[in-house]
C-alpha cells in the first residue's frame, strides 16, 4: 500500500524541523589561533565594554548560555564570551573572566575556555580557590595585560598580573599565547644599565610578574606560549607537585629581570620539553626548593639555569635534590650556575648537571658565593650558604673566551665540597683556548680528564671544615 502524498510531505517536514536546532547548537571545536594577533591600535587606551555587566554565572549542573558561533552543549565548558568578554584587544574583559572563573570553579572537571579567535585584555586579577577538582584554564586565543605602566590602573598591583591562589589539581594549557606587553616596563629608568656606565637611575621600579601560582598543589602548565613579560614570565611560590611541559617562553635578550620559570619555597617540580629565550635566567631556583627535575629544556639567549641567588640579607636558604639532564644552552651569559650572597645561611646539596650541551656560553660552569647584584656595594661577611654534593657529568660544547669556562668562587670560611667532574669538554667558540679555570676554596674530584684541565680543584675535604655546621635545613 502506498503512503498518501500529503502524509509523506508532513513526515519529511517534521523530521527536518526536529533536526534543525540540534545541528545549529552542536558542540564547538577549539581551533588553533591565527598567527597574527597584533598590538592594540589605539595607543594603549582602554574602551568601556559595550556589555554593561557579564551574564550571571550558570548554576552548577546546567548548560552554559552560548552564542551560535561559540556554542557548546557541554555544561562543564565556560566560554568567557558567554560572560560578556569581547576579545577585540581593546575592551576590558576582566569582569567577564572573573565571572567565568567563579562559574567554572564551582563545577567538577570544568574548563574555562578562551576561544582562539579573540585577543582578550584583562587587568591584574586573582583567580582564587579552592575549586572543584579537575579545573582547566584553556587558553586558545591571546590574553594580555594593559600596554605598559602608563595604562596600568592605579588601583591595581604592579607586582603581579595573573595570580592563581590556593588551588589543587588545576591545569593551565592551550594553543594560544599569553602576551606580556612588557616593552615599556623594560625601559623604566630604574632597570639595569639604563643609566651611565651600566648603572640604574632613580624612580619606581615595580614591574609585574606575568603569571604567579601561590600556595597551590598538583598543578600542570603545558603547551602554552608566553612572551614579553614585564618581569618573571611564570613564578611558583609555596607550591607542591608542579608539572611543566611543552612551554615556549620568548622575550628579547635585552629584556631585564624576565626569568622564564622561577620557583621558590616549592617542592616536587618537573620541567620537561620546553624552550625558553629571554633576558635573564632561563630557569631560576630560589630558596626553599627541593626535588626538582629538569629534562629536555633548551635555553638561550639569557642567563642560563641558575640556583639562587640565595642568602640575601643574611637569610636562610635551603635547596636540595635538583637534577638537570639533556639540556641545551645557547648564546647565554651563563650555563649552569649556583649563586649565593655572603652572610647567608643554609645549604645547597645533591645537585646534578648531566648531559648539557653549551654553545657560545660565557660562563659555562659557575659557583659564585660572592654574588652581589650591585658590585662595589656588598660588604665581606663570614657566614655563607654551604654548597656540597654538586656533580657535573657529560658537559660539552663551546664557550665565549671573554671568561674562563669554569669558575668556582667559594666562601673563605665555608668551602664548597664534594664537587665531581666527569666528561667535561669545553672548547672556545672563537679564538684561543682559555686553559685557566678559576677555583677558590673548592674541593672535589675529577673522574675523567677535563678540557680544559682543572688543576685548581682541591682533593679531599678541607681541614678547616671539621664538621658540617648547623645549617638549619
Amino acid at each position: 500500500m502506498g503512503i498518501p502524498r500529503a502524509l509523506l510531505v508532513l513526515c519529511i517536514a517534521t523530521a527536518f524541523l526536529s533536526l534543525g536546532p540540534r545541528g545549529s547548537l552542536g558542540r564547538s571545536h577549539l581551533h588553533k589561533r591565527q598567527q597574527s594577533h597584533g598590538r592594540r591600535g589605539n595607543g594603549g587606551h582602554r574602551l568601556q565594554s559595550p556589555v554593561d555587566s557579564p551574564a550571571d554565572p550558570p548554576a552548577a549542573g546546567t548548560s552554559t548560555t552560548v552564542t551560535p558561533s561559540n556554542s557548546s552543549s557541554d555544561s562543564s565548558v565556560f566560554d568567557v564570551r558567554s560572560f560578556g568578554a569581547v576579545g577585540d584587544g581593546v575592551t576590558d574583559d576582566t569582569e567577564a573572566f572573573r565571572s567565568a572563573w567563579r562559574a567554572a570553579c564551582s563545577v567538577e572537571s570544568a574548563t574555562l575556555s578562551v576561544p582562539s579567535d579573540g585577543v582578550f585584555m584583562i587587568t591584574s586579577t586573582i583567580f582564587p580557590g579552592p575549586c572543584q577538582p579537575g579545573l582547566v584554564f584553556q587558553v586558545d586565543g591571546v590574553v594580555m595585560p594593559p600596554d605598559g605602566p602608563q595604562c596600568w590602573p592605579k588601583s591595581d598591583s604592579k607586582h603581579q598580573w595573573l595570580v592563581f591562589y590556593q588551588l589543587e589539581g588545576m591545569t593551565l594549557r592551550g594553543e594560544g599565547t599569553i602576551e606580556g606587553n612588557g616593552e615599556d616596563w623594560w625601559s623604566l629608568p630604574c632597570k639595569p644599565h639604563r643609566g651611565p656606565h651600566g648603572s640604574t637611575l632613580p624612580g619606581s621600579c615595580d614591574s609585574p610578574v606575568l603569571i604567579r601560582f601561590f600556595m597551590s598543589c598538583n598543578l600542570t602548565v603545558r603547551d602554552l606560549r608566553i612572551e614579553n613579560s614585564p618581569q618573571f614570565h611564570i613564578k611558583f611560590d609555596a607550591c607542591e607537585d608542579v608539572h611543566i611541559e611543552g612551554l615556549s617562553i620568548n622575550s628579547p635578550a635585552f629584556s631585564p629581570n624576565t626569568d622564564g620559570v622561577h620557583i621558590e619555597n616549592t617542592r616536587s617540580v618537573t620541567i620537561y620539553n620546553s624552550m625558553i629565550s629571554n633576558g635573564d635566567d632561563c630557569i631560576s631556583i630560589g630558596p626553599g626548593c627541593s626535588d626538582v627535575d629538569i629534562q629536555n629544556v633548551t635555553c638561550g639567549p639569557g642567563h642560563g639555569i641558575s640556583i639562587g641567588s640565595l642568602g640575601m640579607h643574611n637569610s636562610e636558604a635551603c635547596v636540595s635534590n635538583v637534577s638537570v639532564k639533556n639540556a641545551v644552552i645557547r648564546n647565554s651569559d651563563n650555563g649552569v650556575r649556583i649563586k649565593t650572597w655572603q652572610g647567608g645561611m643554609g645549604s645547597v646539596s645533591d645537585i646534578s648537571f648531566d648531559t648539557v650541551y653549551m654553545e657560545n656560553v660565557r660562563n659555562c660552569i659557575i659557583i659564585d658565593q660572592y654574588y652581589c647584584s650591585n658590585k662595589g656595594y656588598c660588604q665581606n661577611q663570614s657566614s655563607a650558604v654551604y654548597v656540597s654534593g654538586v656533580t657535573y657529568a657529560n658537559i660539552k660544547g663551546t664557550y665565549d673566551v671573554r671568561s674562563p669556562p669554569m669558575h668556582f668562587a667559594c666562601s673563605d670560611t665555608l668551602p664548597c665540597t664534594n664537587i665531581t667532574m666527569s666528561e667535561v669538554e669545553l672548547l672556545p667558540h672563537e679564538g684561543e683556548l682559555v686553559d685557566d679555570p678559576f677555583c677558590w676554596n673548592a674541593y672535589g674530584v675529577m673522574r675523567t680528564v677535563t678540557i680544559p684541565p682543572i688543576p685548581c680543584l682541591q682533593d679531599g675535604q678541607p681541614e678547616s671544615l671539621q664538621e658540617i655546621p648547623n645549617l638549619g635545613c
